[in-house]
């Protein structure tokens, strides 16, 4: 085979393969978002659970403010998971290496976890919820969608707001509290 052909023939095959493995992450995405296992509902300390999440991503640019005693009615560890995907996002948001900060508070009858990035914001998009969307290079577009998911699976909301305070955005994430009835839900006691 002449060099020329060759080498397009190389080509073609490289492109080929790069397809197969984006078409292979595509249905990886698309049957995890399919399969979401329901929710296990039960009281959790937020203040402890932060606190491990904390420890597990282990970057000293994450600081976590004093968090109150506050019991949320979740499954521990698909919020631990959705947490997780929203402090690497904004880990990641931010190249220069900025300080990501996770609050809580009390919000009505919910808590509300805002985890807050020095990134460059939010992009002008309003399919940052879009099943398979992304914005980072390599990124399958599916860790959002899922974590919204599972959020609104435990009668809590997930949104992400540009920062009014500093550039960057915020990741909020609500959740009833533990003993606060929630309409269409069974009510559980801490």
């Amino acid at each position: 085979m002449p060099a020329e052909s060759r080498d397009d023939a190389l080509g073609g095959l490289r492109l080929i393969e790069q397809r197969s493995l984006a078409l292979q992450r595509f249905l990886g995405g698309y049957a995890r978002l399919a399969r979401l296992p329901p929710p296990v509902l039960a009281p959790v300390a937020l203040d402890e659970h932060l606190q491990r999440i904390h420890r597990l991503i282990g970057d000293g640019r994450v600081c976590l403010h004093a968090v109150p005693p506050l019991r949320v009615i979740a499954d521990a560890d698909q919020l631990e998971q959705v947490l997780i995907n929203l402090l690497r996002n904004a880990l990641e948001a931010d190249m220069a290496g900025g300080e990501v900060e996770i609050a809580c508070e009390l919000d009505g009858d919910h808590a509300r976890i805002s985890i807050a990035d020095l990134g460059p914001g939010l992009p002008p998009s309003d399919n940052l919820f879009v099943p398979f969307f992304t914005t980072k290079p390599g990124g399958s577009g599916i860790g959002l969608v899922l974590s919204r998911q599972i959020i609104e699976a435990q009668t809590g909301s997930l949104q992400l707001l540009a920062r009014d305070d500093a550039p960057g955005s915020v990741a909020c994430v609500r959740l009833p509290l533990a003993g606060a009835h929630v309409a269409g839900e069974p009510h559980v006691e801490a």
